[in-house]
């Protein structure tokens, strides 16, 4: 089924204040002596009025230039950010996999962490022990449990984060382009996780520089350019894109 509506972007706009002065120091104060300083201040709308739905069980894929916005709009439709103007629905739980291991300690275990990271999460301490050996088993770090993270690759990190994220079938999945983390096994790993979820109607939210992995996994892209939506379409509208940036 994928008419029961499960995301809803209505009129989202996203604005930063970005401060641009100079530091105080007594050098520069001398410096200044007797001038007229002007404190600087600019906006960024990193979003510009979005609209968009997302059905059951879709898999929708964000295509776009680095600084387009599609990292910023999926932080505010799974609640991290607040958007400026507009407002965002979801009807189902989100498990946003947008910065793996942003809830981990680099001074704790492995083991301790898959504890603080689920807890983070909010899954509660029994799931995460009821589920500790998946989580092991599909990292592939059981050598490594009593390892301080902060000695870990970035690749060790993103198969801990991800092995912890998608330990239950969430409603909502939003990724960010976690599946071009690690090493050439693990993103074949991922993605064939990726693929259970979808094939079992979770819905999807996707961010990545891979036009073809959008083509693989999407049947709706959005391709969004300095915070606007410029088409919202299938497959085709990556083709588009390809076209518009002058790439073969």
């Amino acid at each position: 089924m994928k008419d029961k509506i499960m995301i809803k972007v209505e009129n989202v706009s996203m604005r930063f204040n970005l401060g641009i002065e100079k530091g105080f120091s007594l050098k520069q104060w001398f410096v200044d002596l007797g001038k007229k300083k002007k404190k600087v201040k600019s906006e960024f709308w990193a979003l510009k009025d979005v609209d968009f739905e997302v059905a059951k069980g879709e898999v929708v894929g964000f295509i776009g230039s680095n600084g387009a916005g599609k990292s910023t709009l999926l932080k505010v439709v799974a609640g991290v950010m607040k958007p400026t103007k507009g407002k965002v629905e979801s009807y189902g739980n989100i498990c946003p996999m947008i910065e793996l291991g942003a809830g981990f300690d680099p001074q704790l275990t492995a083991r301790e962490n898959i504890y603080l990271n689920g807890a983070v999460m909010g899954y509660s301490k029994e799931l995460i022990a009821s589920k500790f050996n998946e989580i092991v088993e599909f990292s592939e770090l059981k050598d490594f449990l009593d390892v301080p993270v902060q000695n870990f690759s970035s690749g060790m990190v993103a198969r801990l984060a991800f092995s912890i994220a998608t330990i239950v079938e969430p409603e909502i999945l939003i990724v960010d382009e976690i599946l071009s983390v690690g090493d050439i096994a693990f993103q074949a790993k991922s993605e064939a996780k990726m693929m259970d979820l979808i094939t079992g109607g979770t819905t999807v939210l996707y961010v990545s520089h891979s036009l073809e992995s959008v083509k693989k996994l999407c049947d709706k892209v959005i391709w969004i350019d300095h915070g606007k939506v410029i088409k919202i379409g299938g497959k085709e509208v990556c083709d588009e894109y390809l076209k518009f940036m002058n790439i073969k």
